[in-house]
């Protein structure tokens, strides 16, 4: 509202004075805006006087059929007209904006998801739906398989084998398993190691690869090879796996990306074969016929267009590998 009326409570005043002011210009008469605004002529009429009033100057003049916007009513005029404008702009940018989603995603994991790319999509999927609660659980990938297929969770990250029956999938990862051995074993630093060399040395492993189950392609490794070591240590979890690697307990299987550290900091030893045990694909799953609520359906498609963006070399980048 202009400068000249603020201290007559512009800033009290009713929009829909202003805008039966603006249509009472436009249809130049008090019936023709009663018409366009499905009023009566007197609820037109009292409404102008309103408007007079609050701001204390006349602005129509009407004598018999003459119809005269004083100096007082065009500035209005122009005011009301402007104020319309930004309403209307407001409204219709409102209507294009997307609701923001919000509610809860529960994520089952496995243990093993090492890479920088799946680090920074949480930072990227925080900033963009703030309002989204996050419940992740770490779980062996066996047991992320059946949650799923009950419907159990939002989405699941696991290892596997074949797919599920009524589960989509994505891979997300594909990750080389190699074998180690720690700073605490005897063959920890020597060059000339061959796979002769290993075959009565016992083994540490995941739960899962004990088990025969997502695994198994390492079970199916140390058959084929002639392995007789005993399975000595095992966890669920890759950094506890890890641990008793480095105290010497035996060799075992890693995702060779997520070790490089270590490696570079003597921890771990690589051993051979130099082609690695066997490359296991981590899947993104989610159940088919599932019913999701908004915060689930933004959680999908925002984890599938983002990983969508970087190749598998560069998903599998060091971020701080899965059972």
């Amino acid at each position: 509202m202009p400068a000249s009326f603020e201290n007559r409570g512009g800033d009290r005043l009713d929009w829909n004075l202003l805008r039966t002011f603006l249509v009472i210009v436009q249809e130049r008469s008090i019936s023709g805006a009663a018409t366009k605004l499905h009023l009566t002529q007197s609820a037109v009429s009292q409404a102008l006087k309103r408007l007079e009033a609050r701001l204390d100057r006349r602005l129509i003049e009407r004598h018999n059929t003459a119809f005269t916007i004083t100096n007082a009513g065009e500035e209005v005029c122009r005011a009301a007209e402007a104020i319309h404008g930004n309403v209307s702009r407001l409204l219709a940018d409102v209507s294009q904006t997307e609701v923001e989603a919000s509610g809860r995603v529960h994520l089952l994991v496995a243990s093993r998801i090492h890479s920088a790319v799946y680090d920074n999509f949480w930072a990227d999927f925080h900033r963009e739906y703030p309002r989204i609660d996050v419940t992740m659980d770490v779980l062996p990938s066996s047991e992320i398989v059946t949650l799923m297929q009950q419907g159990a969770a939002t989405a699941g990250i696991a290892l596997c084998r074949q797919m599920p029956k009524r589960l989509e999938n994505k891979v997300f990862l594909q990750q080389r398993y190699a074998l180690f051995c720690g700073r605490n074993h005897a063959l920890f630093g020597k060059p000339d190691i061959h796979i002769e060399d290993l075959l009565g040395e016992n083994f540490v492993s995941f739960a899962s690869d004990a088990l025969g189950d997502s695994l198994s392609p390492l079970t199916i490794f140390r058959d084929q090879r002639g392995f007789s070591g005993r399975v000595v240590a095992t966890s669920t979890q890759h950094d506890e796996v890890k641990r008793l690697l480095v105290a010497g307990f035996g060799i075992g299987c890693l995702p060779e990306h997520s070790v490089q550290a270590d490696l570079a900091e003597g921890r771990l030893w690589r051993l051979p074969p130099g082609e690695g045990v066997c490359l296991v694909d981590l899947h993104l799953l989610w159940h088919r016929d599932a019913q999701r609520t908004p915060a689930e359906d933004a959680f999908l498609k925002h984890f599938r267009g983002y990983i969508d963006g970087y190749s598998m070399a560069e998903r599998l980048a060091q971020g701080d590998g899965a059972g």
